[in-house]
C-alpha cells in the first residue's frame, strides 16, 4: 500500500475527528493490557467507533496487538501500549487553532500534538468521531503507524463534511 503523507494547516473550522486508541474484546493477551481511559461517544459515534474496532490491523509497525484494561471496542494497543487507539474521544482543542499542525496519511488527515516525554499523539480530522492515536517516544519522528489505520477509518468513520 503506497503512503501518502503531506502537511496540512487546519482552519479554525477543523471538522470532527476521531482517534481511537482502542483494542478488541477477545484479543489475548499477557496480564492486564495496557490501561486505557476509554471515550464516552454518542451512540452514532459509538456506533462507528465499534465499525473501525472490528477493522483494525492484528499488527502494526510489526507489533501485534494486545489487550486494554478495561477491555472495550472503543480502545485497542499494540506491542503492549507502544501504539494506543482510542474512538470517540473528544475534540482536541488544539483543533480550533489555525496553526497547528496537521498530516495527510493515505487520505485521512491527523491533527498531530507532541507531548513532552512522549511520543506524539494524532487524533483524524473531518470524520464524525474523534479517533486518537497515540504512541510511545520510539515513534517520535514517526507517521509510518498511522497508515494502518487510514484504511479502517476510511471505511467506518463517516467524513463530517
Amino acid at each position: 500500500m503506497k503512503s501518502s503523507h503531506r502537511y496540512l494547516r487546519p482552519s479554525a473550522a477543523a471538522g470532527a475527528a476521531a482517534v481511537l486508541l482502542a483494542t478488541a474484546a477477545g484479543c489475548s493477551t499477557t496480564g492486564a493490557g495496557a490501561p486505557v481511559p476509554v471515550p464516552r461517544p454518542a451512540a452514532e459515534e459509538a456506533a462507528a467507533c465499534r465499525a473501525l474496532h472490528a477493522e483494525l490491523p492484528d499488527t502494526v509497525a510489526g507489533l501485534g496487538r494486545t489487550g486494554t484494561e478495561p477491555r472495550s471496542e472503543l480502545t485497542a494497543a499494540w506491542g503492549d501500549g507502544a501504539i494506543v487507539l482510542r474512538c470517540g474521544v473528544p475534540r482536541p482543542a488544539r483543533m480550533s487553532d489555525p496553526q497547528a499542525e496537521a498530516i495527510e496519511a493515505d487520505g485521512v488527515g491527523w491533527l498531530v500534538e507532541q507531548r513532552e516525554g512522549d511520543g506524539p499523539r494524532f487524533t483524524t480530522t473531518y470524520r464524525k468521531a474523534y479517533v486518537e492515536v497515540s504512541l510511545d517516544e520510539r515513534f517520535a519522528h514517526d507517521t509510518g503507524p498511522l497508515v494502518a489505520f487510514a484504511g479502517p477509518v476510511s471505511r467506518t468513520v463517516p467524513p463530517s463534511v
